[in-house]
């Protein structure tokens, strides 16, 4: 191999005055004048960190094009001279490009190109969440486990080989695998991969007659996670291509890190040795999130919108515990309820109470349509003005009848879907005309009463609400 040009200016070069252009000399040279032309000159050099370059293309065509052909050249090139540098990082930043260019530098590379389809750094562009890290992971008891096997096996791999981590959907899995991705891709091949993207993968290289290509890469890679393997359920051709993988990876000493929603033993329809191999390493699970550390990630989540949005209403600490009591299925249920409360506080400019709370979050709260009735509305709103049922669906307009009829009205506008003569029928087949004037005769009421905006907040704790403690 021909030594590099211009490597005594090269080595001469400081931290504070990295020549990019050199280093564009030394790819023209090394990877040729048309790989050059077509791709590499597009590359525009940023900044210099401590053990990456930050560095910038024109479209994320393009990016991913070198990513997956020409990065590790780059890398060994840049290394020559700046030893410390493990890694590049792209940033896309628009500028004028000709679509035609890449057909005709793609054709022209296509017949001599003998690399992989897949690259980790194409993937890890894909995958790999710079927001889901280690320091972001909120931990509970339900959690503890999975979250401290995870951090061990980013400080030593292959400790727990493999590390299966399982649990219901929005618990925290995927934070956990990508966490560990980008702990270890600092200093290794990370492969990071739903089990959906590795049976396109598997089924396009099949058809594309490139097993060779497919086998070559998967078995090359350093650490493997795998999303969501339940999912080559039933797939017998790919658990197949999956179980060598699998034990050519442990062969060599790679870490295998699988998430999954059910233990090993509960997959169905996946080969009994497989599941065997699962279980043969570390399982742990993540289970519902309790009280304490539902409380922590709304605290959390609320700190964090706060900072995002310097106008942020704050939200109120009674709200706050309502939601970390009743938002107990997954994490993910529980940053959403606080992601709409705090929503609901930005586009009204104030602060929700909690009857407003629960509407937001009528169906995250598990309050269905079908406990939200006509007639439940009716028996609450009678009951609170003190008149019976047969009063309020007479044909008389007495003042004292009137108001709580409109009312009942209005929270059935708003709490059920029904359609305007619909609700016109449940009140002794009223037009829909006078349907739609009692909703605005309490919308405005509303406006200028607060009196009347109290009665509603508390009505609609009642329909929604009236079999809890914490009534407003």
């Amino acid at each position: 191999m021909n030594k590099p040009k211009n490597t005594k200016d090269l080595n001469n070069l400081s931290p504070n005055n990295f020549d990019w252009d050199l280093i564009k000399s030394e790819m023209k040279n090394k990877l040729g004048l048309d790989v050059y032309e077509s791709w590499l000159k597009k590359i525009s050099f940023i900044e210099e960190f401590n053990n990456y370059l930050l560095l910038s293309v024109p479209t994320r065509f393009i990016r991913d094009w070198i990513t997956s052909r020409y990065l590790d050249q780059i890398v060994q090139i840049i290394k020559v001279y700046k030893k410390d540098i493990i890694r590049i990082e792209f940033k896309i930043i628009d500028q004028d490009f000709d679509p035609k260019e890449i057909d005709e530098a793609k054709k022209s590379l296509d017949k001599s190109e003998n690399v992989s389809f897949i690259k980790d750094s194409y993937l890890q562009y894909n995958r790999i969440d710079p927001n889901k890290r280690f320091d972001n992971f909120i931990t509970g008891s339900s959690n503890k486990l999975a979250y401290e096997a995870s951090l061990k096996v980013s400080e030593n791999i292959s400790h727990y080989n493999p590390l299966y981590i399982y649990g219901g959907v929005g618990m925290g899995k995927t934070h956990l695998l990508n966490s560990i991705g980008l702990e270890l891709k600092k200093d290794h091949k990370v492969m990071f991969i739903s089990a959906e993207r590795f049976m396109y993968q598997f089924v396009k290289s099949i058809k594309s007659n490139d097993m060779v290509k497919f086998k070559e890469y998967f078995r090359n890679t350093d650490i493997l996670l795998i999303d969501d393997i339940q999912f080559i359920s039933g797939k017998e051709a790919m658990q197949e291509e999956f179980f060598h993988t699998f034990n050519a990876l442990l062969d060599k000493g790679s870490q295998i890190i699988v998430s999954a929603d059910r233990a090993p033993n509960k997959l169905l329809r996946i080969q009994e040795r497989i599941r065997s191999r699962f279980s043969g390493g570390l399982v742990v699970d993540i289970q519902k999130p309790d009280y304490e550390l539902r409380k922590k990630i709304v605290e959390k989540k609320n700190d964090e919108l706060n900072n995002l949005y310097s106008d942020q209403i704050q939200v109120s600490k009674e709200i706050q515990d309502f939601i970390s009591n009743e938002i107990t299925a997954s994490v993910r249920e529980l940053v959403g309820a606080i992601n709409r409360v705090v929503s609901f506080s930005r586009i009204y400019n104030k602060v929700p109470n909690l009857s407003e709370t629960k509407v937001v979050l009528k169906d995250l709260l598990n309050f269905g349509e079908n406990k939200v009735t006509i007639d439940k509305i009716q028996t609450i709103v009678c009951k609170f003005f003190k008149i019976s049922k047969n009063e309020m669906l007479s044909s008389r307009r007495s003042r004292y009848l009137v108001r709580p009829r409109q009312t009942a009205i209005y929270l059935t506008k708003i709490l059920t879907s029904k359609s305007l003569p619909e609700i016109g029928r449940e009140f002794s087949n009223r037009d829909h005309t006078t349907i739609i004037h009692s909703v605005k005769t309490i919308e405005k009421l509303k406006e200028k009463n607060s009196e009347m905006t109290d009665n509603i907040n508390y009505l609609k704790n009642q329909i929604l609400y009236n079999n809890k403690d914490n009534e407003i």
